[in-house]
């Protein structure tokens, strides 16, 4: 079932720059059975964890996030960049290959000992899941497990998550 889904993912040579393989999931979006089979691959083995809080990355994690949380019975939480949430926000700073970026979420998004399932399309070196993990973490809430669609392995991004199990359904 990987195999069909890793076809319908196209390489993009030099997007968003020169030297970068873009990894484009939306031919995978586009198609409905093997985007809910993908769905159905990412939930496999969250079913009866718990789960209270789906946590999705702005802005290809909602897509995920959101029908995974539905999957599996939890209720979903935005992780969006500074600027985008209506209400009273916490933030976290990380470090990007040239300068610094934020993410945040609402002060009441998670609470203490929640169950939390985190999620994005793709873990490249791990800088944003690892500060979105400190957001969740801030508040009390314990991460059960990170899963991706997509690992560039070769980025060693699981090593800026150390601590917290790792899935992905495909590999580069």
């Amino acid at each position: 079932m990987v195999d069909s889904i890793k076809k319908l993912i196209r390489d993009i040579p030099d997007f968003p720059k020169p030297g970068i393989v873009f990894k484009d999931i939306t031919p995978l979006l586009a198609h409905s059975a093997e985007f809910a089979n993908t769905i159905q691959l990412m939930a496999e083995g969250f079913r009866d964890q718990g789960i209270d809080r789906v946590v999705g990355i702005e802005s290809r994690g909602f897509i995920f996030g959101a029908a995974l949380a539905i999957e599996i019975g939890a209720g979903f939480i935005p992780i969006r960049k500074p600027g985008k949430l209506p209400y009273d926000t916490i933030s976290e700073e990380y470090e990007l290959e040239y300068g610094n970026d934020r993410v945040e979420m609402h002060v009441d998004a998670v609470r203490e000992g929640q169950k939390i399932l985190m999620v994005d399309d793709l873990l490249a070196t791990g800088g944003t899941m690892g500060a979105c993990c400190s957001l969740i973490r801030s508040l009390g809430a314990e991460i059960v497990s990170a899963v991706f669609l997509i690992e560039l392995s070769f980025l060693e991004g699981r090593k800026r998550l150390m601590g917290i199990p790792v899935r992905s359904l495909i590999e580069y």
